[in-house]
């Protein structure tokens, strides 16, 4: 069996948003898996890796999964209606339509969270609402075709899932197992719930810019939304 697995790549998409599924998905047996973008440029990561797209939007074909990662760049997708007219027309026909951390804040701009559990990085949930979605505390939360996942290093999780999906648990252990993944985190600092005070505080302040732009985008989709 083979499988067509799609990642929009943009600039200052957070690379192990991307990075992460993408190495759960490119050990599926029979998995094509393209990095899709306007145009087949160099694109810099928001830590300034660079990565290469693989394939256009006009050129990408239909997918059996398609991936919104998230990062400081998603602010700019939110309002690209050509990227976003993409994915409304590539997840009409996917069997799965997915997204890693803010990358769920570009699914919502497109329309495709309305009514729908989905979550996000911790810093971004109070913004699902705006697009109608219902947010559930989870690493990966999937409603039907729809699986979203949290914050970064959630798209691992994620891309198991999806794997486990495709090709069952069994095959998707043994991805697992070959790469190793047991997580053993040196700080129990991973979530809002358990970091300090200080290091709460810390974290916020590191991404108060972004998350200042991502108001005044949002304040404008509350207000759409309510008009509906």
């Amino acid at each position: 069996m083979t499988f067509t697995i799609g990642l929009l790549v943009f600039p200052g998409v957070q690379q192990l948003d991307l990075t992460g599924p993408y190495e759960m998905f490119a050990s599926i047996p029979g998995a094509t898996v393209h990095l899709v973008w306007k145009d087949l440029a160099p694109v810099r990561s928001a830590t300034g890796l660079m990565l290469i797209p693989t394939i256009t939007l006009a050129d990408c074909p239909d997918l059996d999964v398609f991936c919104i990662p998230g990062g400081g760049g998603v602010n700019a997708l939110l309002q690209d209606t050509e990227v976003l007219d993409f994915i409304r027309v590539k997840a009409a026909g996917a069997r799965y339509v997915t997204s890693v951390c803010t990358g769920a804040l570009v699914l919502g701009a497109a329309g495709l969270l309305r009514g729908k559990r989905a979550t996000t990085h911790w810093n971004a949930v109070d913004f699902l609402k705006d697009f109608g979605a219902i947010h559930v505390n989870a690493r990966v939360v999937e409603d039907g075709t729809l699986i979203t996942a949290g914050g970064v290093t959630s798209g691992i999780d994620f891309g198991l899932t999806i794997a486990a999906r495709l090709i069952g648990q069994n095959a998707a252990e043994v991805i697992q197992l070959s790469l190793e993944y047991a997580p053993e985190p040196p700080f129990n600092s991973g979530t809002p719930d358990v970091a300090s005070p200080d290091v709460l505080a810390k974290a916020r302040a590191s991404m108060a810019g972004s998350r200042a732009e991502r108001e005044r985008l949002m304040a404008g989709f509350a207000q759409s939304l309510a008009t509906d």
